[in-house]
C-alpha cells in the first residue's frame, strides 16, 4: 500500500502503541491509563498536551506557520465490557474488558500521524488532535462537544475515522449526508392485573398486550414512515413474572430505534407512544413510555467529503476509495461533533476476520500506516505551507 515513507518506517511503533494499548482495555469514562499514555506521547513530539475534557479526554495541539486556520482529528480511546477469546500474547489482561471495535487501532492512527505532522512541520495552520473518551455508550463526543471543545480548540472542521472489517484492507469508504443512523432507546411497562394462570378470566394479562405491542411497533418502519426513509424498531428484551403458574401483574420491554434523518427520528416517540398506548387501552392494560434519545444521525458534510476523498486517493489511489458508501444502521457519538462543525467520518476496511463487538475480534496492523498516512495527507493538503 502506498503510504507515506516517514510514517512506514515507523509503523513497528505504532504496532507496538496499539498492542500495548489492546493488552490493557478501560471503559467510558475510565481510561486513565490510555490518556496517560497518548499524553506521554504527544508531549514527546512536541504537542501541546491539554487534559480533562470529558473527564479522560486528552487534546493535542500543534502549530505551524502563520495562518489561523485549524483542523481537528478525532479517535476514540474506550473498550467494551466483553471477555476476549483470542490467545495471541498481546490479548487483554483486564477480565471483563476488551477492545473489540479497533479502538485501539485509532488512537495508535493518529498518534502515528501526530509523530509525522510534528516532525515535518508541513502545513500552515493548526491541528487539533481530539483523543475522545467513551465513544461505546457513553456520550464522550457530546460531552466534551458541551465541555467546551470547539470554544477552547477551535477548529474549522473535524474528520473521524472507523475500520470496517469486512472490507479490504486498506480501501477507504465515505459518502456525503447520513452515514450512520441516531440510536434511541425505550423502556415500555405495560401493567394488567395479575391472576392464577389456569384462571386468566380473572386477570388482564400484561403479557399478551405486550405481545401484540411488540408486532404493532413493526408498523412504525412498514407503515408510518416513507419506504424511502429506513428506519429500524428493535424490542430486544422482554420482561415479566417468575412462575409458570401466575400472571403477573406487568411487563417489560426494552429496545432501541434507528434512524438516519433528524425529521424522521423526530416522529418515532409520538408514534411509538400511540401505539402502545393504544393497544394497552383496548385490552384494559396501563402503559408508560420511557423514551431515551441517544446518538444522533452522523450526518457528513459534502465539502468535507471531497475533501476527505482526495486525501484518501492521494494515499491509497482512486480504485481504493469510494465516495458513495453504504449507511449503516450502526451509530457513533462523533455525531454529535459534526452537529457542531462541518466534517466527514470515513470507514477504513480492516481485512477478513472477525466482526466488531465480536470476542475474537482484531484490528490489524497491517493498515495502521495507512490510516496515519491518510491524516497527515488531509492536513498537508488542506492547510499547505506558503510558498517562500
Amino acid at each position: 500500500m502506498p503510504v507515506i515513507n516517514r510514517i512506514a518506517a515507523f509503523h513497528e511503533d505504532m504496532k507496538a502503541w496499539r498492542r500495548d494499548i489492546h493488552s490493557r482495555p478501560e471503559l467510558a469514562y475510565e481510561e486513565t491509563r490510555t490518556a496517560d499514555l497518548v499524553a506521554a506521547k504527544l508531549a514527546e513530539f512536541g504537542i501541546d498536551v491539554h487534559r480533562g475534557l470529558a473527564k479522560t479526554g486528552v487534546v493535542g495541539t500543534l502549530r505551524a506557520g502563520t495562518s489561523n486556520r485549524a483542523i481537528g482529528l478525532r479517535a476514540d480511546m474506550d473498550a467494551l465490557p466483553m471477555a476476549e477469546n483470542n490467545d495471541f500474547t498481546h490479548r487483554s489482561l483486564n477480565a471483563g474488558r476488551m477492545h473489540a471495535c479497533g479502538h485501539d487501532g485509532h488512537t495508535a492512527m493518529l498518534l502515528g500521524a501526530a509523530k509525522y505532522l510534528a516532525e515535518t512541520k508541513n502545513f500552515d495552520g493548526t491541528v487539533q488532535f481530539i483523543f475522545q473518551p467513551a465513544e461505546e455508550g457513553g456520550g464522550g463526543g457530546d460531552l466534551m462537544v458541551k465541555e467546551g471543545l470547539f470554544e477552547k480548540f477551535p477548529v474549522e472542521s473535524v474528520f473521524g475515522m472507523h475500520n470496517w472489517p469486512g472490507t479490504e484492507a486498506g480501501r477507504f469508504s465515505v459518502r456525503p449526508g447520513p452515514m450512520m443512523a441516531s440510536a434511541d432507546q425505550f423502556d415500555i411497562v405495560v401493567r394488567g392485573l395479575g391472576t392464577h394462570a389456569a384462571m386468566p378470566q380473572r386477570g388482564t394479562d400484561p403479557v399478551v398486550c405486550a405481545a401484540q405491542i411488540v408486532t404493532a411497533l413493526q408498523t412504525i418502519s412498514s407503515r408510518e414512515t416513507s419506504p424511502l426513509d429506513a428506519v429500524v424498531v428493535s424490542v430486544t428484551q422482554i420482561h415479566a413474572g417468575d412462575a409458570y403458574n401466575v400472571i403477573p401483574n406487568e411487563c417489560v420491554l426494552r429496545g432501541t430505534l434507528r434512524a438516519f434523518e433528524p425529521k424522521v427520528r423526530d416522529g418515532l416517540e409520538a408514534a411509538m407512544k400511540r401505539i402502545a398506548g393504544g393497544i394497552a387501552a383496548a385490552m384494559g392494560c396501563e402503559m408508560t413510555l420511557d423514551y431515551r434519545r441517544g446518538y444522533p444521525p452522523l450526518v457528513n458534510s459534502a465539502a468535507e467529503v471531497e475533501v476527505a476523498a482526495a486525501a484518501m486517493r492521494a494515499v491509497v489511489g482512486s480504485e481504493r476509495v469510494t465516495t458513495d458508501g453504504i449507511a449503516t444502521m450502526g451509530s457513533e457519538d462523533f455525531a454529535f461533533m459534526l452537529e457542531a462543525k462541518p466534517g466527514a467520518y470515513v470507514f477504513l476496511g480492516n481485512g477478513t476476520g472477525p466482526s466488531l463487538h465480536n470476542p475474537r475480534y482484531d484490528f490489524n496492523d497491517d493498515i495502521l500506516p495507512v490510516g496515519a498516512s491518510y491524516w497527515a495527507t488531509l492536513i498537508e493538503q488542506n492547510l499547505p505551507r506558503r510558498a517562500a
